[in-house]
């Protein structure tokens, strides 16, 4: 039976290894977006010794490329609907493993490299409703900062502040639990029942 959680970053093991799939997460605190180029320029820090702008220790990745404007001396978030994870799949063991991140947030699912990253390293995968991108934004107190702009406005780093972030659904568990295949399973499963009871029809 799901559960509804309210979670306060950064976030630690215990916060994460109580989650099942199914669960709906709602998150409060700083929330980090990362997508293609700045996965990429992360492990080229990295690689090279430099160090990266953000501490992601306990952190929340959001697989997102937000749209902002510029209001006075402060960045404004106009709309942030989720990415599709499974092009960052390359990284996640870079991500729980070595920097410490607890939770990716996406749309899509991630594959089993993923899956065996969140046993690991107890983290969690999170499903944002996609086509809901200006109401996402509604849920950002404020911009606290931006890096690597150069990358361009939806490839940067944004730091968030949000509040009641959610509804969230853990779609992939530190348990291997896995939303994804379980309603794969159970569509296949269907399908077999249907043709079973047409080929009695005939």
């Amino acid at each position: 039976m799901s559960r509804e959680v309210i979670l306060t970053t950064p976030l630690k093991s215990e916060d994460v290894v109580s989650l099942r799939v199914r669960d709906v997460v709602y998150i409060n605190g700083v929330v980090y977006t990362a997508r293609d180029l700045a996965h990429i320029r992360i492990a080229e820090y990295l690689k090279e010794g430099k160090p990266l702008p953000v501490d992601l220790r306990g952190a929340v990745i959001y697989h997102a490329g937000p749209a902002t404007r510029r209001r006075n001396d402060e960045w404004e978030m106009i709309v942030i609907g989720p990415t599709t994870s499974m092009r960052m799949e390359p990284f996640s063991e870079l991500l729980l493993g070595r920097l410490g991140v607890k939770a990716i947030v996406g749309k899509g699912g991630m594959g089993e490299g993923t899956q065996e990253a969140l046993k690991k390293y107890v983290g969690v995968y999170l499903l944002a409703p996609p086509g809901c991108g200006v109401l996402q934004a509604k849920f950002v107190k404020r911009i606290l900062a931006v890096h690597w702009l150069d990358l361009g406005m939806p490839e940067a780093i944004w730091v968030l502040e949000v509040s009641n972030w959610g509804p969230l659904v853990v779609a992939m568990d530190s348990h291997g639990g896995n939303l994804f295949k379980d309603v794969k399973e159970g569509a296949v499963r269907k399908m077999h029942e249907i043709l079973k009871s047409w080929v009695v029809l005939q």
